[in-house]
Formats: structure tokens, C-alpha cells, sequence
């Protein structure tokens, strides 16, 4: 019973953490603006989901670096959009 628990709880946190970059990725692209976007915020949220794919590849835990690269792919998509709407001529 409580490893279903744990696995309804990491279930949930995982899906909120990959959703959560969802409605910025939205509206940098709808408004073409990202000025108020924290480059540096980005950047270490970046670099922590590195370390979260690769503490999941370490354990050999597919949900732990399944999620993380998810939530990677989505920050970076985030810091990419950044890029180009601040490199405006």
C-alpha cells in the first residue's frame, strides 16, 4: 500500500513540475516578449534538472530521469524563446 502511495505522490509531482513550465512557454511565444523572464533563474533551473537526469540515471530510476529531462527540455525551450526575443535589431 504505501509504495503505491509514494508512487501516486511522485506521479503527481512529476506532472506538476513538467506542466509548470507550460504557461510560460505560451506566453513568451503569444506575446514575443521574454524581457521579464530570469535569464539567470533559468540558467541554474537548467543546470539542476542536468543533475536531476543524471542522479536518475545513477539510481537507474526511469521516472526520476524521464521527468527531469521532460522538465529539461521545457526550460530550455523557455531560455531558447528568451534568446530570441531579446536579440531584437
Amino acid at each position: 500500500m504505501s509504495n503505491l502511495v509514494a508512487n501516486t505522490v511522485g506521479t503527481a509531482a512529476a506532472l506538476c513540475s513538467m506542466s509548470s513550465f507550460a504557461p510560460q512557454i505560451v506566453k513568451i511565444w503569444r506575446d514575443r516578449d521574454a524581457a521579464e523572464v530570469s535569464l539567470t533563474m533559468y540558467l541554474v533551473t537548467v543546470a539542476g534538472f542536468c543533475l536531476w537526469t543524471g542522479y536518475g540515471l545513477i539510481i537507474a530510476s526511469w521516472p526520476v530521469t524521464v521527468s527531469n529531462l521532460i522538465c529539461l527540455a521545457m526550460a530550455a525551450a523557455v531560455l531558447a524563446l528568451k534568446w530570441r526575443f531579446s536579440r531584437r535589431d
